[in-house]
């Protein structure tokens, strides 16, 4: 008998009256739909919603690298895993600014800043508000992750000009155990809560391929989509193999998974967008091609994703340009 997902809202959080309850069942019939009309069915979502000819385009930078406490078994900067990867104390103001600024000038209308925290403690913050501010003082979108917040952490961060709090579910909640056993699928949620109380917007997603079956990618997705209001980001990620971590040698997801992933995700969330995430440096330029036919519509933009290798920037303008796609203009994306 197939399952049925457990709605996950903040606290805070009823299921919108006009939006639908996605159950798992209803969204592993998406997945099991024939492939040329799954992808032709969730081209038609997008064009409805978006301009298929756009991308948004965001930079990421890791403020803070290593030495995290989780044990997230995906993750190169946990702790827990010897990776090669060595704890850094957090950069220095200056030194993003002048990231934030190259990336601008590369075509980047966001930027994302990430820290390997748990969560932020409080003698953090100033630091964390200064960056954001001066990140934002540059006409950029500005993105965070850092972790699980309390207290009105959400509301100084908001105050001082974050647009966006990444926070991703990483994968469904019965699989979620399996992948981290330091915090608890609720946490997220409350963090998620405390978000969309404070007036910032959402950016959650996920990762797929760590070895989780299809209801379990099912089962993500409908936890997302009956978030409320949906994630207006929902970053889509492909696991990324290091060595070091209990993932190492998980095997390999098909391809066909992946668009079809994107592409249930762009039809049960038609207004969000839909980020080609981690994992596109080890995807053909066909693959991207028919992720962007299924839906996705946003990018990483920039040679590394925090610590693993993602495109070049001169790689993603020849595709760009070899598919007829214009960055997504900042006034477009507010």
């Amino acid at each position: 008998m197939q399952s049925e997902v457990i709605l996950h809202t903040p606290n805070n959080a009823t299921p919108h009256a006009s939006a639908q309850y996605w159950r798992v069942c209803q969204v592993e019939e998406l997945y099991d739909l024939p492939f040329m009309d799954l992808v032709f069915r969730a081209a038609q979502v997008h064009r409805e919603h978006f301009n298929p000819n756009e991308i948004q385009l965001s930079s990421l930078l890791s403020i803070k690298t290593g030495g995290c406490p989780e044990d997230c078994a995906y993750c190169p900067q946990s702790a827990h895993y010897d990776t090669g990867v060595e704890k850094q104390a957090l950069l220095q103001i200056e030194e993003i600014v002048a990231k934030a600024k190259i990336a601008k000038e590369r075509g980047a209308s966001r930027f994302c800043m990430g820290a390997a925290w748990r969560g932020p403690h409080q003698r953090d913050m100033h630091n964390l508000t200064e960056i954001i501010a001066a990140v934002k003082a540059l006409g950029m979108e500005t993105c965070g992750t850092f972790g699980l917040l309390k207290d009105d952490m959400a509301e100084q961060l908001q105050a001082a000009g974050l647009d966006y709090y990444n926070h991703n579910l990483d994968t469904a909640p019965d699989k979620y155990a399996d992948i981290i056993s330091t915090r608890q699928f609720d946490d997220r949620m409350n963090t998620l809560g405390q978000v969309r109380e404070s007036g910032m917007k959402v950016c959650c997603g996920g990762i797929i391929g760590m070895q989780e079956q299809r209801k379990d990618r099912a089962g993500l997705l409908a936890s997302l989509a009956n978030l409320d209001p949906q994630p207006e980001s929902v970053p889509i990620n492909q696991l990324v193999k290091v060595e070091g971590v209990p993932l190492a040698d998980a095997e390999d997801l098909d391809w066909t998974e992946f668009v079809r992933t994107i592409a249930v995700a762009r039809i049960i969330m038609p207004q969000s967008y839909v980020r080609l995430s981690a994992g596109r440096k080890g995807m053909t330029e066909a693959t991207q091609a028919l992720c962007f036919m299924a839906g996705a519509n946003s990018i990483f933009y920039g040679d590394v994703l925090l610590t693993t290798e993602n495109p070049a920037d001169d790689v993603d303008r020849v595709l760009m340009d070899k598919l007829d796609l214009q960055p997504l203009a900042l006034a477009a994306a507010q």
